[in-house]
C-alpha cells in the first residue's frame, strides 16, 4: 500500500537544511563483515584506519521534515531500522515514514544484518552505540537547520569503478532506449548535493556514486575508500562530505586492470577529481516543496529452485562442500535453516521510498542492484536528476540479471544462502525495476 505525505502550504516556503555527525568507531576485537571466514578464523578488528561516522541530513520546508542518514557500516536489518525510526520520531519529532537509514556498505565495518559466515552481528553494547548515533545525529542536524540553497552537480569518475563480473562492459555514456540487460554495464556518473547556507553557517556536501567499498581486507576498521575521498575533500575544499551508495551489485572500485579490489590511493584520487568537477559545475535547484512517498514492492523468490537445492543437499550432503555450497559447515548450517522456510512465502516484501526536492528525485531501496537496472531507472525517471540509493532501510542482497543465474554466479546463487533468503527468480531485478519506475512516475 502506498502512503504519501500531503504537503501543507504555509507562508514560510524556504528550504532549510541541517547536518549532524556522530563518531561510531567500534571497539577492537569484534568481527568485521563482507568477506568469508571459517568459524574460528574470523576477521576481527585489530585497529582503526579511519574513524567511521553516522551522518544525518535533515531537510525542512513548510510543514514537511525529513531525515536522510548515512551510516558507515556494512548493512542494516529491517528490525534495526524500525527501532531507530521510532526513536527518531519519539525524540526528534520527525515521522517514521520520513526517516531513511542508508549504509555505505563498507566491508571494513560490522554488519547489523545476519550474514552466514560473512561477519557476525556485533555485541548489544555496540548495537546500542549505533542506534544512539542515529538519534543523536538527527537531533544535531535538526538543531543545525538554517535556510539553504541546493546546488546539484554531476561528473564522470574515470578509473573510479569497474564492472567486476565481466571482462567487457558498456558505460552510462552509451546507455540508450535500446540498451538491455543482456550486456553488463557500468555507471561512472557521480552526483553532488551541495547545500549553501550563507556566510554564518557552514556549507555541507553529500554525494552519490556506485562502487563497493572493498579496497581493504585487513583487520583495520573504517569507511574504506569513501574515508580517503573525505580526507581529500576536507583538505582541498574545506567540506566534510557524506556518501550515498548507488547500484554497485556488479561494481568494484578502481580501473579493474590489476586487482579486483582497487588501489585505494588511485580510487580516491579518481573519485575526488569527479567530485571536485561536479562541485565546480553545479547548478542551483529551486526547491518549492519536499514530497515523500513510500511503498512496498514484492520481489519474487524462486521457491522451485530452493526446493531443488534442499533435495540435493538432503540426498547427498557429502557432495555439497564447495562452489555454491561454500564448504561443508556452511552448507549444513544453511540446510538446517532453509528447510524451515515457509514455502508459501513466494515474495520478498521490499520497502522503497522517494524524496522529491524540486527536479531532484532520490529513490531509496534495500538491494544490491546490478548496474543495468540503476541506469534503467535513472533513464526513465521523470526527474531531471535521479539518485538511485541502495542499501537503505533493510538489506535483501543482490538483484542480478538473468545471465547471472544461467552462469551460476556468486551473486545469484551463493549470496541468498549467506543472507538466509530463498534465491530470487532470474526475472526479479526486472520486476523490481519496472515497479520502481512506475512508482517514480506516480509520485512525480
Amino acid at each position: 500500500m502506498t502512503k504519501m505525505n500531503a504537503t501543507q502550504h504555509l507562508e514560510n516556503d524556504v528550504l532549510e537544511a541541517g547536518e549532524g555527525v556522530v563518531d561510531i568507531t567500534p571497539p577492537l576485537g569484534i568481527e568485521l563483515s563482507g568477506f568469508h571466514f571459517h568459524p574460528g578464523n574470523e576477521r576481527l578488528i585489530t585497529g582503526i584506519r579511519q574513524p567511521p561516522s553516522t551522518r544525518a541530513l535533515v531537510l525542512r520546508l513548510k510543514a514537511v521534515e525529513t531525515a536522510i542518514v548515512s551510516m558507515e557500516i556494512c548493512a542494516v536489518s529491517r528490525d534495526f531500522v524500525k527501532r531507530v525510526q521510532a526513536q527518531v520520531a519519539n525524540q526528534v519529532g520527525i515521522p517514521v515514514e520520513n526517516v531513511r537509514i542508508c549504509v555505505t556498505h563498507t566491508h571494513s565495518m560490522p554488519t547489523l544484518r545476519y550474514f552466514r559466515q560473512w561477519g557476525e552481528i556485533p555485541p548489544k553494547a555496540y548495537i546500542d552505540v549505533l542506534e544512539n548515533s542515529v538519534v543523536q545525529a538527527v537531533e544535531l542536524a535538526k538543531e543545525d537547520l538554517a535556510p539553504a540553497d541546493l546546488y546539484v552537480g554531476k561528473a564522470r569518475a574515470a578509473g573510479g569503478n569497474f564492472n567486476r563480473t565481466s571482462e567487457t562492459w558498456e558505460t552510462d555514456e552509451l546507455f540508450t532506449e535500446t540498451s538491455t540487460d543482456k550486456e553488463r554495464w557500468l555507471d561512472t556518473m557521480l552526483h553532488t548535493l551541495h547545500f549553501h547556507r550563507g556566510e554564518e553557517k557552514r556549507e555541507f556536501l553529500w554525494y552519490h556514486f556506485s562502487a563497493h567499498a572493498v579496497c581493504y581486507t585487513d583487520g583495520n576498521a573504517g569507511p574504506d575508500w569513501p574515508g580517503m575521498v573525505a580526507e581529500q575533500v576536507r583538505s582541498e575544499d574545506g567540506l566534510a562530505p557524506a556518501f550515498l551508495q548507488g547500484h554497485c551489485g556488479d561494481v568494484n572500485p578502481g580501473g579493474g586492470s590489476s586487482s579486483w579490489l582497487g588501489d585505494p590511493e588511485k580510487v580516491s584520487a579518481s573519485i575526488y577529481a569527479a567530485l571536485h568537477n561536479a562541485l565546480n559545475h553545479a547548478n542551483r535547484v529551486k526547491v518549492s516543496e519536499i514530497r515523500i512517498s513510500n511503498t512496498d514492492i514484492e520481489v519474487p523468490f524462486d521457491i522451485e529452485l530452493l526446493k531443488a537445492q534442499l533435495a540435493k543437499y538432503e540426498e547427498n550432503p557429502s557432495q555439497c562442500v564447495s562452489g555454491e555450497w561454500v564448504d561443508a559447515r556452511f552448507a549444513q548450517d544453511w540446510f538446517e535453516d532453509a528447510k524451515r522456510w515457509d514455502l508459501q512465502q513466494t515474495n520478498c516484501i521490499t520497502p522503497i521510498s522517494v524524496i522529491q526536492l524540486g527536479e531532484v528525485g532520490l529513490l531509496f531501496h534495500p538491494a544490491e542492484l546490478y548496474s543495468y537496472y540503476g541506469l534503467d531507472i535513472r533513464r526513465d525517471s521523470p526527474f531531471e536528476n535521479t539518485l538511485v540509493v541502495g542499501y537503505t532501510d533493510d538489506f535483501i542482497g543482490y538483484l542480478t540479471d538473468p545471465n547471472a543465474y544461467e552462469a551460476g554466479e556468486y551473486a545469484a546463487i551463493v549470496v541468498p544462502k549467506i543472507t538466509d533468503l530463498p534465491p530470487f527468480t532470474p526475472e526479479a531485478a526486472r520486476v523490481f525495476t519496472t515497479e520502481a519506475k512506475a512508482f517514480l512516475q506516480k509520485v512525480s
